[in-house]
């Protein structure tokens, strides 16, 4: 049942009762409301002497009404701008909608929600000329994602995620890592990311091949920029890349552990943040002569774009609220 706000005959009688000394409970009673609307009525409008009054009330009822109109396909310039903005630095219309909250608190225009931004880019012409081509994925609905064809080899010495310490599903700390590579055409060239489970801060080396020798160096050396409370574990696919994670673990004291075959979700952070990535370099991007500096001006950017789970904040954000934490 759709919730009906108070009316001006309800809010008078909520001062009449409330003057004859009823309580919240007796005059929800009597107007036939729940307890928990008048009381929040009355926390909402009470007078800075005490008290209650229904004009008041009601007129500032009208106000929060008068401000609380929805932006009808983002006609509101100020905001409509602010999105165009958002996607040219590559940000999804989720993150948008919730970095809204952040930058424009306590202003109800400056106010869309992501699907609203969706559906506005496919019936405006204009705009989605200009902004689709910046979505993740330039198509108006999400496709399936297909199943991972077979053909993993065997990694010697494997540890299983399922002997993982219960604390990095909790995310009760920083320091446990997802790791994988993301491919070039032909399997030219490749890129390492490793992204840390709870800031989800990203890492990531250019890689020419996906020999274990290359991935394994690439690896310490990325995990060697991190303080030592920073390198607790790290969780990788099946990949053969991975066959010297011995090594790895011997030169940065971390713990390393394997996902299930085909269980891609098991490090669904590090294959969301390569969903980010393949922004920048989609799919048949040759990777073969990767210039090291242009991606790591890239993760920057990443790592400055607000994240849902983080409320909106981005992981260099939360990297440096948790400073104290790094320090070894």
């Amino acid at each position: 049942m759709p919730y009906r706000h108070l009316t001006p005959i309800e809010r008078g009688q909520i001062q009449a009762l409330l003057a004859q000394g009823l309580g919240p409970t007796a005059i929800a009673r009597a107007v036939g409301r729940s307890p928990s609307t008048i009381s929040r009525e009355l926390r909402r409008n009470r007078l800075p002497a005490g008290g209650y009054s229904a004009e008041r009330a009601q007129e500032r009822y009208r106000e929060e009404r008068r401000e609380c109109v929805r932006t009808r396909s983002l006609d509101h310039l100020p905001l409509r701008h602010y999105v165009l903005d958002a996607f040219f630095n590559s940000y999804s219309p989720e993150q948008i909608s919730g970095r809204l909250w952040i930058d424009f608190p306590g202003q109800s225009r400056m106010r869309v929600s992501h699907e609203t931004i969706y559906r506005t880019l496919y019936a405006d012409e204009k705009l989605g000329k200009i902004a689709i081509p910046h979505l993740r994925r330039s198509h108006p609905r999400r496709r399936k994602r297909g199943a991972r064809s077979p053909g993993r080899s065997l990694i010697p010495n494997r540890v299983s995620i399922d002997q993982r310490p219960p604390q990095v599903d909790a995310l009760e700390r920083f320091g446990d890592w997802e790791g994988d590579t993301v491919l070039g055409k032909n399997q030219d060239g490749a890129i390492l990311t490793l992204v840390e489970r709870k800031s989800l801060l990203l890492l990531a080396m250019p890689l020419a091949s996906k020999k274990a020798c290359e991935t394994a160096t690439a690896t310490i050396a990325a995990l060697h920029k991190m303080p030592p409370k920073w390198r607790k574990t790290l969780t990788f696919d099946n990949g053969s890349e991975f066959a010297a994670h011995e090594r790895i673990a011997q030169e940065t004291g971390i713990d390393i552990f394997f996902a299930h075959p085909y269980h891609s979700w098991e490090r669904g952070k590090n294959e969301n943040t390569n969903g980010l990535l393949r922004q920048y370099y989609p799919k048949k991007t040759s990777f073969a002569a990767l210039d090291p500096h242009a991606l790591q001006v890239v993760v920057s950017e990443i790592n400055n774009r607000p994240r849902k789970s983080l409320g909106y904040r981005t992981p260099l954000e939360v990297f440096r609220e948790h400073a104290v934490a790094l320090e070894t």
